[in-house]
């Protein structure tokens, strides 16, 4: 582990061998909290990066080591509009890469609905499920390429409540790859906002890939900035960084 020193705050840092050992480390640190507390309140993201997270934790769950029977989930965000049937859809990738694999009660998989009429009365709707939660109790947190972490994306400000937002370009060509071609990428999403990530009482941080760099150096070390949102992270008082060598490559 390397410690830094950020606005006289400690921040953890693990620089891991291998994205197996992020998800080794990530799965540890879930499952201790759910035997600790099985209601657990459980905020999950999207994209390749927690991927080898979410199939380890469907590997213990099968090995009989870990239950989620009682667990509740609260993805970060959801493409607007999006048939949430969609295997494209956030709903979708979640289903094939965690929720058909995992004890999980379809009753208690919270995700924006990409499908609502209306896309800043849905962000309402699941701002004020959050706001009753008081905060989840573990967010799992990965960053886009520009520094966005759910899909709050860079800005001149940070958006504190769940909002409808516009996709940056650069999102959209990091996204496309899930898609046949960039003009399939949906434009826009709906995200939790920055209050609802810090309201979490611990988040994993997850990076790999060089690609990731500048992004994980300007979360960690530049003044917090709406430039970069993930820089919000140096104000929670329990975040811990899990990052392959690529990720920590421009870290001192």
């Amino acid at each position: 582990m390397k410690e830094y020193t950020v606005k006289g705050k400690p921040v953890r840092v693990y620089v891991c061998d291998s994205e197996d050992e992020i998800a080794s480390q990530a799965a540890d640190v879930v499952m201790y909290a759910i035997r600790r507390k099985p209601h657990l309140a459980l905020g999950l993201a999207t994209g390749s990066t927690p991927v080898p997270l979410y199939r380890k934790l469907a590997e213990k769950n099968r090995a009989g080591e870990i239950s989620f029977a009682k667990v509740r989930t609260y993805n970060l965000d959801e493409y607007f509009p999006i048939d949430p049937a969609s295997p494209l859809s956030f709903r979708g990738f979640m289903r094939d890469n965690l929720f058909s694999k995992i004890d999980l009660p379809e009753e208690a998989i919270h995700i924006p609905r990409g499908d609502a009429p209306d896309a800043d009365a849905e962000a309402a709707r699941y701002e004020a499920e959050l706001d009753a939660l008081g905060g989840v109790d573990i967010q799992i947190l990965g960053i886009g390429s520009d520094g966005h972490i759910g899909f709050n994306e860079p800005a001149d400000r940070f958006i504190y409540p769940t909002h409808a937002t516009a996709l940056t370009e650069q999102t959209r060509r990091d996204n496309a790859r899930f898609f046949n071609a960039l003009d399939e990428v949906p434009t826009h999403a709906i995200t939790m906002g920055i209050g609802a990530i810090m309201r979490a009482k611990k988040c994993i941080f997850i990076a790999t890939g060089k690609n990731k760099a500048p992004a994980v150096k300007s979360a960690l070390l530049d003044d917090p900035s709406p430039a970069c949102q993930a820089s919000v992270l140096q104000f929670h008082p329990d975040t811990v960084f899990l990052l392959d060598r690529d990720a920590a490559s421009l870290l001192p």
